[in-house]
């Protein structure tokens, strides 16, 4: 008898919180649901409308092609040349420019989305091209930041590329 009622507490303790108010059933998104923009956190926003990378560019980054914000960032350990630090500048400066706009753009998808659900005037249809723009814009920013890391290939040397990939910890 000793044995079944430490037993029985574990088994009714589910019971017992529920009783008590508990989330027994808590979702991992509890606390989300505070945001302006559900699918977005604050961070997300700011580094979409300040036309941040937002890990769109691991493809082209942990494949050993730089970027040319850290490359600009490390353009003493790179030795740089005047005519690359130019053209770095430059790259970077037009992605910067096309990511802010496209970035907006899908917060702004992502908001009228938001709203949609928030007034239930959403049918299927409607979720369908509010989804489509979307990932359109996501696809359109995805490649923006590929494409400046493609580019720089034509900018670095193969030692500078190399050393890049040393000073950002990674190993081949």
């Amino acid at each position: 008898m000793k044995k079944l009622v430490p037993a029985l507490a574990v088994l009714l303790l589910p019971v017992s919180a529920a009783a008590e108010g508990e989330h027994v059933h808590s979702s991992p998104y509890a606390g989300q649901e505070h945001r302006d923009i559900k699918s977005l956190s604050a961070d997300d926003i700011s580094e979409l409308e300040t036309g941040g990378g937002w890990g769109l560019a691991k493809a082209a980054e942990l494949n050993g092609m730089p970027g040319p914000s850290h490359v600009l960032t490390m353009k003493a350990e790179l030795h740089l040349t005047g005519e690359q630090e130019d053209r770095t500048r430059s790259i970077f400066q037009r992605m910067r420019a096309e990511a802010v706009a496209e970035g907006k753009r899908l917060v702004a998808g992502e908001q009228a989305l938001e709203i949609a659900f928030r007034e239930r005037s959403i049918n299927h249809g409607g979720l369908r091209e509010r989804l489509r723009r979307i990932e359109a814009s996501r696809a359109n920013l995805r490649y923006i930041h590929l494409a400046a890391h493609l580019q720089m290939l034509k900018v670095l040397s193969a030692s500078q590329i190399d050393r890049y990939n040393e000073l950002r910890g990674y190993s081949r």
